[in-house]
């Protein structure tokens, strides 16, 4: 018997598979290819166009910038989380009257611009100034910060809303069923089993949406807000300097990553016991 015949099957070493240059295999590595020359490009323009005096002039309004934008995004997630709650719950009840108020707030916020909603809370009620004065509430909107808050707590409530009516509809209706059958109060089930599984499953939208909300803050500039791109358009105002604005897009840029890599993070270490 030949040593082919003697050799099992499972430990016959296959020849190596040859990867064909497919037409999209061609595309992916010319984008590849474009992308590493570009980012060399941008490189080579900030080393060749660095301005000291630039840096030092406009460096401490990018940090002031900077925390506007961090106070914006971090306030409006923490409110918007907040009201997401009773709306995911009106989205989830049986009654048709929540249904529908809830579902017309979601659709609502989901289906117009940011920037349209920003625009309509900061100049829109401004008509209304005798009528929020009265109740006390014009203090509060007359400031461009608040009403940038305000607008985004709204908008990201309602993608919050539906993340976490996602995340619990996708827990298995056993989970309801076994706590049922132990006597387990339909609230704690809630706080102590579904809402545990349903984190876990939200982990990930939230970070998009948290990253969508820093990207997105950048609007508020324009209603006289100076956030990070605020000051970035104070400074190209004042300098006419092209690399203004490419310091602020690399620091979005920063903030992204490493929020990204946190919440990979935050994932890996919350998913240990789940088998891969």
């Amino acid at each position: 018997m030949s040593a082919i015949a003697e050799t099992p099957a499972a430990e016959v070493e296959r020849p190596p598979e040859v990867r064909r240059w497919t037409l999209e295999r061609k595309i992916g590595n010319v984008l590849v290819g474009f992308w590493i020359v570009l980012g060399i490009a941008l490189v080579l323009y900030l080393v060749m166009s660095w301005n000291p005096e630039l840096v030092e002039r406009y460096f401490p309004g990018y940090m002031s910038g900077l925390w506007v934008t961090i106070k914006l995004v971090v306030l409006s997630i923490f409110f918007g989380a907040i009201l997401s709650v009773p709306i995911c719950y009106a989205r989830l009840s049986s009654n048709p009257v929540l249904q529908t108020l809830s579902y017309a707030y979601v659709y609502f916020f989901r289906g117009t611009p940011l920037l349209a909603q920003t625009f309509l809370i900061y100049y829109g009620l401004g008509s209304f100034r005798p009528q929020l004065q009265a109740v006390g509430l014009w203090d509060f909107f007359k400031d461009a910060f608040n009403c940038g808050v305000f607008a985004f707590t709204l908008n990201t409530a309602a993608y919050q809303a539906e993340i976490l009516r996602g995340a619990i509809q996708s827990v298995p209706k056993g989970q309801w069923e076994g706590a049922a059958s132990l006597g387990v109060p339909r609230l704690l089930t809630l706080r102590k089993i579904i809402l545990p599984q349903a984190l876990i499953v939200a982990l990930r939208p939230y970070g998009n949406e948290i990253i969508l909300m820093i990207k997105g803050s950048a609007i508020v500039a324009l209603i006289t807000v100076f956030d990070l791109m605020g000051m970035t358009r104070q400074a190209f105002s004042r300098s006419f300097d092209f690399q203004t604005y490419i310091w602020a897009a690399l620091i979005y840029l920063a903030i992204v990553e490493t929020l990204r890599h946190a919440i990979d993070w935050i994932e890996r270490r919350i998913t240990r016991h789940l088998k891969r």
